[in-house]
């Protein structure tokens, strides 16, 4: 299942009802207190409430009620489901989906009560005539069925009577469906309460990673991810586990039932007192335990914050390349401010990470930030401005408000000075893959020439993953200006179609246009890949004699072709691995323009050096 949308009533300062599209990519920006950690937390208690816990003072004290409702609404879930018994149905012959044909999941806390336990609701788009003395099909036991059905002149009898979605099939199909309203279908009760028990669990594994978490051994920023890397492995080989348990089950209570037949034949009363019973079924969760140990005897939760910090990056770049097998449920990362206590740079490899983590489509990320300078690494359609204006909360995306990025550009304040105060130049390519082979070219190149500056050794030069489809972007033209220093662009030529310039032209001219110092570049091969020497590519995936490409050639999709890996993979690999088994003389073999060392690479470093500034 993906989750496409939250909602949330009266829970702390969310009174109105508001809703929260999201996107494989969500990132939550406001000012500090405006609710963005609440969005998160709302979350956790829908899915988990493990992390945080719904209690009695969660309602909007400005509320005269002190019920909270926290809804998903959920696509891509499985055609079909079990619901009762073992026959198999689907959620849109039930009628259990809204009027967007969406799974919307409604839970409704009473915060007056001491313990607080939701009551769960379907939001559907049901048949008024199905709707049985105020109960819904779906509620109803097999014996109500059965009354139902045989109240009804259906033709040809029920299909069966002993198959509840078959006997509401036969209901349904004997009454006007064209006549629809919205319900709230309970599940929280007797029979249907089995039926929330199927749902929840097909629902997205939820883990969220606090800023704020207190540094004790059993919770930490570190052990939560190792949680979640057991949790997600438990998943993969759930089947086997049930199996296991099945066997382990028998034999148990063979032995058992051994042990009763011997104990008949020396106390037959007390033995017909006995029944055997296995209480609970292993959890597998807390068998399984997964820490990182540092080689000081330091625990890592008690290192500093960026340290911690560091390896949930890291653990989120594992994520991203671990495939999710075929049997696994979705799992959605929620992460608060992943950029605290990270460096400039750190935080630019955090944003690609969590860029590539989305990808995966059984994956989806949440963020939140206030950070303008993270906020702007970051995908247009994926930012959500929360407002508020005479106590009204509102969250906006590019989609519902044009104005939305200068909003978030005027309510988070540009760049902030102790981010980028050693900065001398920011360079902008096209995306993470772009950023990594450019710091290696670089050092390369560096290694020869004493003039050029090695991008991975210096805070003097920022490099930007943008592509023209983030915030980044967009701020570049309205109010980058405000960091007063050069800007280099460097974007793919990409194909060259009949009659058409490259797509970054057009983009590439208003910043040269400028006259303030900055420049773009346009690659003269097809694209970054252009520039790897077909030697090296050969050697590394063991390619025969004779493999090479031309200038407009697509190198991702050629080596794809001629192995087992998919275009993305060759991809990454060629920008993070290949290319640094590249020597300084392949590099000017290849590059016969002598674009990289002698006009790239050459005016960074001149923007460093002072002899090339941004004018006023």
């Amino acid at each position: 299942m993906k989750l496409e949308k939250l909602i949330i009533r009266n829970f702390r300062s969310y009174q109105d009802l508001i809703e929260i599209d999201l996107n494989d990519l969500t990132t939550i920006v406001g000012k500090n207190d405006i609710g963005k950690s609440t969005i998160l937390e709302a979350l956790e208690i829908f899915f988990n409430n493990s992390t945080v816990k719904i209690d009695n003072k969660d309602y909007c004290i400005k509320s005269k009620t002190k019920e909270v409702l926290i809804g998903c609404v959920f696509s891509n879930f499985d055609k079909y489901i079990i619901l009762d018994e073992t026959a198999p149905t689907t959620f849109a012959d039930e009628f259990l989906l809204n009027e967007s044909g969406m799974l919307e999941i409604h839970k409704i806390y009473d915060c007056s009560k001491t313990t607080i336990k939701p009551n769960v609701f379907l939001k559907a788009l049901y048949p008024n005539q199905a709707v049985v003395n105020g109960k819904y099909l779906i509620q109803l036991a097999q014996a109500d069925l059965q009354r139902k059905v045989k109240s009804l002149e259906i033709e040809g009898g029920p299909t069966d009577l002993r198959t509840n979605n078959l006997m509401r099939k036969d209901i349904f199909n004997s009454i006007d469906k064209s006549d629809l309203d919205i319900y709230l279908i309970g599940l929280s009760k007797n029979d249907s309460s089995a039926v929330w028990e199927k749902i929840e669990q097909k629902l997205p594994i939820f883990t969220l990673f606090q800023s704020d978490r207190p540094s004790v051994d059993g919770d930490s920023e570190v052990q939560d991810p190792m949680k979640v890397a057991v949790k997600e492995a438990l998943e993969e080989v759930n089947e086997q586990l049930k199996e296991i348990e099945k066997i382990v089950k028998q034999k148990a209570m063979s032995v058992a039932q051994l042990t009763l037949e011997k104990l008949k034949e020396m106390d037959p009363s007390l033995a017909n007192e006995l029944t055997p019973n296995i209480l609970e079924s292993p959890k597998w969760q807390n068998i399984f335990k997964l820490t990182l140990d540092g080689d000081d005897g330091i625990p890592i939760n008690k290192r500093g914050s960026g340290v911690r910090r560091l390896i949930l990056l890291n653990f989120f770049r594992a994520a991203a390349e671990k495939k999710n097998t075929a049997s696994s449920r979705n799992i959605i990362y929620a992460v608060e401010e992943p950029e605290t206590a990270q460096h400039p740079s750190n935080q630019v490899m955090l944003a690609a990470a969590f860029l590539e983590l989305s990808k995966n489509k059984k994956t989806q990320v949440i963020l939140t930030t206030h950070v303008p300078a993270f906020a702007s690494l970051l995908p247009i359609d994926s930012l959500r401005l929360i407002t508020q204006e005479n106590e009204v909360k509102e969250v906006l995306s590019s989609k519902d408000d044009e104005t939305v990025l200068e909003k978030i550009a005027i309510t988070l304040g540009v760049f902030p000075t102790p981010l980028i105060k050693s900065v001398k130049v920011a360079v902008f390519v096209e995306g993470p893959n772009d950023y990594s082979i450019l710091r290696i070219l670089s050092s390369i190149i560096a290694s020869r020439n004493p003039k050029i500056i090695d991008l991975g050794e210096t805070d003097e030069v920022i490099i930007i993953p943008c592509g023209g489809d983030t915030l980044r972007g967009w701020v570049e033209n309205q109010y980058l200006k405000t960091l007063n220093v050069p800007e280099v662009h460097i974007y793919d030529r990409d194909d060259l179609k009949a009659n058409q310039e490259p797509k970054y032209e057009k983009w590439c001219k208003k910043v040269r246009d400028r006259n303030d110092g900055s420049t773009a570049f346009l690659t003269s091969k097809r694209e970054i890949e252009n520039y790897i020497h077909p030697d090296v590519i050969k050697q590394f995936y063991s390619l025969e004699d004779g493999f090479t490409f031309g200038p407009d050639d697509d190198v991702p999709k050629l080596i794809a072709s001629l192995t087992v890996y998919s275009e993305s993979n060759v991809k990454k690999k060629l920008n993070n691995h290949v290319a640094k088994r590249l020597t300084y003389e392949q590099i000017k073999e290849i590059d016969t323009e002598n674009e990289i060392e002698g006009k790239w690479l050459t005016f960074i470093s001149q923007c460093v050096s002072g002899s090339i500034t941004k004018t006023h």
